[in-house]
Formats: structure tokens, sequence, C-alpha cells
């Protein structure tokens, strides 16, 4: 069996040549997991298709999540019945069969403060499990189960149970949410897509009324060019506001930014089994099992300063500590603290400005579809798990009115990864004694990569060096940094340090003592000379500098002040 096509150097100019020179049935603005997941849904149809992203993939919204894939809890309480249905059913079918290798199940607490809590949220509970068992897909996970005290004190030593009634343990889902969405991207350019990075869009191409097309710049290389398109379809999340400025006149699509700020801390600081999640006065707090690590999140605040780089402030940071430290024995403070991170959801509300950021929390997180302009699809609103059913509801508006265009076959089609997963899972003894590495390294790798561990294995065979621990980040090999290169799309240090690893919230140092032998690597394989290697070197410790300098502000103003000193590097 042939494995996918790579995202390698070598593709991204062949793409670019490739939409410049022909017209595309489809082109899709916007490399997070709704645009991935559009170009590779249209292309699996039949359809010539290519994808722009003016940063890198997932380096917006898509890489800055909480990292789950669930059915949202909590939107039971609000009734919203059809959203929960829907996502647990995209839960079941990424852990079963789209994506097997990434996504996995994660069990939570759920504390119970008073006695009336055991019914009314074991209802719902139940509830959520019925939904997910009334799907067309495998459950996936295990079933919810009523805890007491002394069974809470036994999974979570570290939890506070005095005041408690018990608990409830229920099961959701998690992914690292960048890998998810290169996944897709190397899945569509695998099918056919044009898969291109740091273009950015400037305009839109029109005949008469009609978006035909867009301009669009190289950023690496500072060319200008045209792609024309039967179907525009832009996935550009929180910058949709902006997209549609490009066009003139009236808004069909308003989207509000939320900040959600996230906290690492070291899985010793915490003893227990399980995660934790409980109701906050404006929202909810997970406390996320992340392999050698926890999650905690997430703040809910209106934003508007930088989209590119949302700053999380110390009183972000202090708001989720305060909250945590409810449930906790022994407190956290800002030292346990290894990395932190902040993204902005995409939020729809009617298009009605009035200068009033208003409360983020009661705004929708459904999605929507609209065609402002013939030629031109706007998608909007959502959350992670349900990234397929948006890019199929664009897809399928945007083609509506072609009888010839199949429907919709990506439930069938598994990821990059997917296939021989579970073979080469069984087989990860072997593996491990094959390749001369710690079984410890096999599980990393199949975690990462899923069936793709074949390439990855290979590689190290050929360049035994790169078998080595990455000097810095000693959890990675040196050849993850090289195939995130060759096979997965990866330009800048950035790119590598955070979202083809997680480095830059894995390590005390968020990365810096991994920065320059990680850059030597990539410059090995991008042609980098030294004044470049330096270069990409020094951005991303003045932006490690920048984030820390603007996770002490008092305000989301100072803190935007603070970080937005080191622009990207492109």
């Amino acid at each position: 069996m042939s494995t996918p096509i790579a995202l390698s150097p070598g593709s991204r100019a062949a793409a670019l040549e490739a939409m410049a020179s022909e017209p595309l049935d489809v082109l899709v603005v916007g490399g997070g997991v709704v645009g991935a997941g559009a170009a590779l849904d249209a292309v699996t149809r039949g359809l010539s298709v290519g994808l722009v992203e003016q940063r890198d993939l997932a380096s917006g919204t898509s890489s800055r999540s909480s990292k789950l894939v669930h059915g949202g809890l909590r939107y039971l309480e609000m009734l919203d019945f059809a959203l929960v249905r829907e996502a647990l059913h995209e839960r079941g079918l990424l852990l079963t069969r789209l994506a097997p290798h990434l996504v996995r199940p994660v069990a939570f607490l759920y504390p119970l403060h008073h006695a009336w809590e055991r019914p009314y949220v074991g209802a719902g509970v139940a509830l959520y499990d019925a939904m997910a068992m009334s799907g067309r897909h495998d459950m996936g996970v295990p079933k919810h189960k009523h805890l007491f005290r002394k069974q809470v004190a036994r999974m979570a030593p570290d939890l506070r149970v005095d005041d408690l009634h018990g608990a409830i343990r229920y099961y959701d889902c998690q992914v690292d949410d960048a890998r998810l969405v290169m996944t897709l991207a190397r899945t569509a350019a695998d099918n056919g897509a044009h898969v291109a990075t740091r273009t950015q869009v400037t305009g839109f191409l029109r005949e008469g009324e009609r978006v035909v097309g867009v301009t669009a710049r190289d950023l690496e290389n500072g060319v200008d060019l045209q792609i024309r398109a039967r179907t525009v379809i832009n996935a550009a999340g929180v910058w949709t506001d902006a997209v549609q400025d490009l066009l003139g006149g009236d808004a069909q699509l308003d989207v509000d930014a939320s900040k959600g700020v996230h906290l690492v801390v070291p899985r010793d600081r915490i003893r227990s089994e399980c995660g934790f999640i409980t109701k906050t006065e404006k929202s909810v707090l997970f406390v996320i099992p992340w392999g050698l690590y926890w999650i905690i999140g997430t703040t809910d605040t209106a934003w508007d300063l930088d989209l590119a780089h949302p700053a999380a402030s110390r009183a972000d940071i202090d708001y989720l500590l305060a909250h945590v430290n409810t449930l906790l024995k022994d407190p956290l403070d800002h030292e346990d603290v290894v990395g932190v991170y902040a993204g902005l959801r995409p939020l729809l509300k009617p298009v009605a400005r009035d200068g009033d950021l208003g409360e983020t929390t009661k705004l929708s997180r459904e999605h929507t579809v609209a065609e402002p302009v013939p030629g031109l699809v706007l998608v909007a609103g959502g959350k992670l798990t349900t990234y397929r059913v948006m890019a199929k509801d664009a897809v399928d508006h945007a083609l509506r009115e072609d009888e010839r265009v199949p429907a919709s076959i990506t439930e069938r089609v598994p990821l990059a990864g997917a296939s021989r997963f579970e073979a080469r899972t069984n087989q990860r003894v072997a593996l491990s004694r094959a390749a001369g590495l710690e079984l410890g390294r096999i599980d990393h790798l199949l975690g990462r990569y899923g069936g793709l561990v074949d390439e990855v294995l290979d590689l190290l065979a050929a360049r035994p060096e790169l078998a080595e621990p990455l000097a810095g980040a000693e959890h990675h090999l040196a050849g993850e940094v090289v195939y995130a290169v060759t096979h997965e799309g990866a330009r800048h240090l950035d790119d590598v340090l955070t979202r083809r690893t997680r480095i830059s919230i894995e390590t005390f140092d968020r990365g810096v003592a991994a920065a320059r032998p990680a850059a030597v690597l990539m410059g090995g394989e991008l042609g980098w000379d030294d004044a470049t290697v330096e270069r990409e070197v020094d951005h991303y410790l003045r932006r490690v500098e920048a984030e820390r300098r603007s996770q002490l502000m008092p305000t989301d103003q100072e803190a935007d002040e603070a970080r937005v000193q080191v622009a990207d590097i492109v």
C-alpha cells in the first residue's frame, strides 16, 4: 500500500504553480480545521481543489483549542440537543473510523458538591451516553459511572473530597488539534488537492458581481499571482469579517472573537487517574490529562485586539489558577505553569454592529454558511469536533446547483495514518526491536503518526543520527523535526516547535533550548544558510520573551501591546 503524498517544500511550489496555471473547481481560503476539511471534502468528490493559508496550517484557532473531541456536555443544559447529538456522532466517527491514531478516549470526573446534583447531573450524563449509543457508529468509549466519596479519593488523591457528595465519571475524547489539521491537509493533498501555506489572499477576482477567484501573494518569495476558481470557500474563522471587507458592501456574517486561555502544568502536580470538569460562573473549567501534563482551561472573554496572536494576561492565568485551586488539596501557583496558550473562538451573532462586544458566552457555537455574492461561500462558527459537517455543508452550498457533483464521502475516508495503525500497534514490540528504540519511543511515534510510523522509522534507519533525542526537548527525536519539514509542510521554526510538536508549551523553558538544534535540522532540509538559521532562532526567542512579558500584564490591552512587539517571521 502506498503512503500519502508528502507536504514537502517541493509540493508547495508545485501547488502554487498548478493553482496559477489552470482554473480550479474549488479554492479554499484558510488552513484551519474547517478549511482543510473542506479541501478534503471537495477533492474526494472528484473536483479540482486548491487550499491557501496565509500563515501555517492550524496557526490560528485550530491549534489553540482545549484539544477535546466531545459532544459538549454543557450544551445539554442549554437544551441544544441537536448540536450535542451531531457532535457525539462525529466523535464516534473520528475515534473508530477516521482518525483512531489521533483521537483517544479520556476520562473525566464531574464532582458533585450538593446531594441534589447526583440525579440532575446523572440524568444529563445518562442522556449524553444514550445519544452517543444511538448514533450510526460505535460509541467507542465506556459508559458513565456514579462514584462515591471514597472511590473518588482513591482515583484522585489530590482532589478535595471533604465537601463532595461523590462524582460522576464519564468519557469524552481528545486530539492534538494541530496534528489533526495537518493530517487533514495531507490527506487532501494525497487525493489531489493543491496545498500552499504562507500564501495570502489580497483581493477577489470579479466578473460582474460574481467572484471567479482571488489575487494572492506568495509570502515566502514575494510573488503575486492570480488563482481562478469556479467557487471560493472562505473558512477564515475569526478573520471572516476581514475577508468580507475585501468584498466591500454589507456583511452577511458577523463573527465575534472570544478568547480562551489554557495553562499547561506537569502531570505529577495533580495526582489523579482522570481529568476534571466543573462549572464556573462564566463557563466550565476543564482539567485535561495530556501525556506528561495537564491542560487547564478555559476562559471565555471578548477579544477585539490582534487576531493573529491573542495574548494571555496575568488576570487570565490568575482566574484559571483560582478556579482549579478550589478543587485541589495542594494549590497550584505561577511557578507550576510550564506553558500558556490563548486561542480565539469564532462566535456568530446577528449582523448588527453597535460597538459593544457583548457577552460572548451567549453567542452561538453553531455554524452558518452564507453566500454574500455569487461564487463566494463563507462558513463560520462551529467547533473542532464538527469540522467535517461544516466542511460538507460549505461544499454542498457552493455546488448546490451542479447536479453532477457526487455527495460527500468524507464519512468513509480515513485520514492519513489511520490505515495500518492497529496492526502497527499490535506489532509495537517487534518495531521496537527492529528499530533499536525503547518501547516508549515507539508508542510516542504511533500516537503521533499512526500507520505512517513506517515512514519515520525508514528515515531513522537511513539516517541513524536522527534517532537521537532532540537536544533541549528529549521527549522528541531529532528525526521528527526533519520529518515535519519533508512530509508535514513545516517551513519555519515556529511551525515545528508550536504545531508539529508541542515543545513550546511542554518544556519549562518553552522550547528555548531546543530552538537552535531544531533550526539547524530544518536548515539542512530547506537550504538555510547560517544567517537564516540565526534569524529563525532569534525570532523564536523574541517571541517566547514577548509571550512571557504579556503574561505578566494585568489587562488585555497591555498584554496585547507586549505580544505584538514580535510580528510573524513571514
